[in-house]
């Protein structure tokens, strides 16, 4: 799921995230001490880069297991708001022009960007988290979201009160939408008599749901509002204003996405109410591609990453599950035997 954080007028670039702004908004790290025949990988992040507490951040991790374990160098790279395609282009084509190999372009928005850049560096592998592209020397990584929400909704349905349930998408696109249908399906599936109130906080070209934790947490009170007690935000850095409104409320449960937000420095003071997070393990397709180049036998091709191989997952920080977990392993075992087939669409 493509994750954006709020970037200000000043472009302003925290301590925290350690990176030298090299644009309005557009920012690198690049390690030291370069030597022939090392491994170079570059990473193109979406709008928010390392730091962003969920996507970003989760390939963030497995570039940071490959540097360490390979000895590798990296160079990473951040997109802005407002960019062209152009834009992301020249940011991949930096890549590859530099001798990076693997460059990987984290988010769907990269998609038109590495099908044309892979065609001018052949040699150069590529990686593509959350599309897909038909390009010899890309390693399309894309997981089953659908399942991990799935599961969220086994969860939800069975520690709301009155089965009144919402869910908050960042944008309404059709990543965002396999979130959608599969929590609400698990809901259902748990509790036909629950229901699930989807909110998308903006529609079509306009990426800015993603990152605007105001409108994430208005979301959220309106439905707090109206009896809901347990949401589940699949909205990048939205989703931290949601969590902050569900804390707010006593009783109530938010559900977070991508990374274990209950464990994010910035969001752990509301992990009491952090049930649990639907998490994309995106680190370990990032370590898996780089590894394959390291190993000389690049990846390439589709691979999704499911249910089954712990592609996607829940998060049992806090223990909040403990009271539920035999359900919510009987449904995954189902999904995984193939006894469920989980929707994509709602």
């Amino acid at each position: 799921m493509r994750r954006v954080s709020k970037i200000t007028a000043a472009c302003a670039v925290t301590a925290a995230l350690a990176l030298t702004a090299t644009a309005c908004g557009e920012s690198s790290t690049e390690s030291t001490g370069s030597g022939e025949g090392k491994l170079k990988i570059g990473m193109a992040y979406d709008v928010g880069g390392r730091g962003d507490n969920s996507f970003n951040d989760s390939a963030a991790r497995g570039l940071d297991k490959a540097k360490a374990e390979f000895g590798a160098e990296t160079k990473e790279l951040t997109a802005k708001n407002g960019e062209t395609p152009a834009d992301r282009e020249q940011r991949l084509a930096s890549l590859a022009e530099g001798g990076f190999n693997p460059v990987i372009g984290v988010g769907f928005a990269y998609k038109d960007a590495i099908d044309k850049t892979a065609a001018k560096y052949p040699d150069t592998t590529f990686g593509l988290i959350d599309s897909v592209s038909d390009k010899k020397n890309v390693n399309s990584i894309v997981f089953t979201e659908e399942q991990g929400s799935y599961l969220a909704g086994v969860a939800a349905a069975l520690k709301s009160k009155d089965g009144k349930i919402g869910f908050i998408g960042g944008v309404d696109l059709p990543l965002i939408k396999k979130f959608a249908a599969g929590f609400e399906q698990g809901v259902t599936d748990t509790n036909p008599k629950a229901s699930v109130q989807i909110q998308y906080l903006t529609t079509g070209t306009d990426l800015s749901g993603f990152g605007a934790p105001d409108k994430g947490k208005a979301a959220a009170k309106g439905m707090l509002d109206k009896g809901i007690d347990v949401i589940f935000a699949a909205a990048g850095g939205s989703g931290a204003g949601s969590i902050e409104a569900v804390s707010a409320k006593p009783g109530a449960w938010s559900i977070g996405v991508d990374s274990d937000q209950a464990k994010d420095p910035a969001l752990s003071k509301y992990a009491s109410t952090i049930m649990t997070s639907v998490v994309k393990n995106v680190d370990t397709g990032v370590y898996d591609l780089v590894k394959s180049v390291k190993d000389g036998k690049p990846r390439t091709g589709t691979h999704a990453y499911s249910l089954s191989e712990n592609g996607v997952s829940l998060t049992t920080t806090g223990d909040h599950l403990k009271d539920i977990q035999a359900k919510v392993d009987e449904a995954k075992k189902k999904i995984v035997d193939g006894t469920i087939k989980v929707k994509t669409t709602t």
